[in-house]
């Protein structure tokens, strides 16, 4: 479904109900007469100490892959967050996921699953987000990698 430009240039500002009102965490942008996303935001604006992630996959501290793709966005996700919580930042911090894939199908073939996944390690905070298909990853094996930016509040 194609989305169309609304008329007039109102943006509204949607606040987290976890953080609103008095939280200064990253806020989602919803344009007036857009729809609703499901599963991720169309943008985010935030104002803080920034972390970011390089391109991460679903390997474990041995460096090993899970064989499919859904353990290995399960790693992924957990990989993340421990990398989140290193530079001090939680999953609620989030503005951005960058999602690569080998196989676009494997992952619409795969979304409530993902789902759960992701709000068991993420909860229900979804930033904006993209996916794109690429032809293959560094790691041969791999079938996902993800780059994350998150703000932690000041």
């Amino acid at each position: 479904m194609p989305v169309t430009a609304p008329k007039g240039p109102a943006l509204s500002v949607v606040p987290d109900p976890k953080t609103a009102p008095s939280s200064s965490g990253p806020r989602v942008l919803q344009p007036s007469g857009w729809p609703m996303p499901k599963g991720y935001a169309n943008g985010m604006a935030a104002d803080g100490h920034l972390v970011v992630t390089g391109g991460v996959i679903g390997w474990d501290t041995q460096e090993n892959l899970a064989p499919d793709f859904i353990g290995q966005v399960r790693q992924t996700l957990r990989n993340i967050a421990d990398i989140l919580a290193e530079g001090g930042a939680r999953p609620e911090h989030l503005v951005r996921l960058t999602w690569y894939v080998v196989d676009i199908e494997e992952y619409l073939a795969n979304l409530k699953e993902l789902g759960r996944i992701y709000r068991e390690i993420f909860g229900a905070h979804y930033p904006a987000m993209a996916l794109v298909q690429v032809v293959r990853l560094v790691e041969k094996a791999a079938r996902v990698e993800i780059e994350a930016t998150a703000v932690v509040p000041r």
